[in-house]
């Protein structure tokens, strides 16, 4: 365990999951607290599908209480908050990153990562996987080298914070114009977000009807 930056950090080898990990520990360690693996061996992607973990890439979850959370956030929202903030320091070092909503990371065409957000109780839970080094068939990497340390270490400090989420979006909106050649699966189906209407809550509207991320 390391201290001094503004989350606990606990340090592991090896794990199936930070987010399973944090949970199974949620409940004796006082928040917030942050969980960093080496390697996932289960980690949890969109839809609950595995994100195959490699080492040399980024692994890690937080779990923060309602009361750390920016007044403005609805629950709703904060996948697509805690990964934009992410997205936000990767440009910063030069990354030409994107967030595809509501909350996987691209270069180019290529997933290279992705946020989930659970709630347990009044505990927001946020994994984080990101493709640092190498990645799995069909998927990308970042196209910057930067350490896992210094990208913990902003990142941590931009979630201190506790920035308005009016803040991030007013940026957010003013990229979502890359999501229109992309697709987004809703209720099991593949649909386009050519069409996607931006709400300012961060839901979108497709076909005259809203979505809100479920991740």
């Amino acid at each position: 365990m390391v201290k001094g930056w503004v989350l606990r950090t606990f340090y592991l080898k090896s794990v199936d999951s930070t987010q399973k990990y944090i949970k199974q520990i949620l409940k004796k360690e006082t928040l917030p607290f942050a969980v960093v693996s080496d390697i996932q061996t289960d980690g949890i992607g969109s839809r609950d599908n595995s994100w195959q973990g490699l080492e040399g890439n980024l692994f890690f979850s937080f779990a923060l209480s309602f009361k750390d959370l920016p007044k403005d956030l609805k629950l709703e929202s904060s996948s697509i908050y805690f990964a934009y903030i992410l997205k936000d320091i990767l440009f910063k070092f030069g990354s030409k990153t994107f967030l595809k909503w509501p909350n996987d990371f691209y270069v180019g065409d290529a997933k290279i990562g992705g946020t989930i957000v659970h709630v347990v109780g009044d505990v927001v839970v946020c994994g984080i996987g990101l493709n640092l080094k190498q990645s799995p068939m069909g998927f990308g990497t970042l196209d910057i080298d930067v350490s896992r340390e210094e990208l913990l270490k902003q990142y941590f400090l931009e979630i201190e914070k506790k920035i308005l989420w009016k803040q991030v979006f007013s940026k957010y909106k003013l990229e979502f114009h890359e999501n229109k050649k992309f697709f987004v699966t809703y209720k099991e189906e593949k649909i386009s977000l050519k069409g996607a209407i931006l709400q300012d809550d961060g839901s979108i509207i497709i076909n005259g009807e809203r979505i809100f991320s479920s991740r």
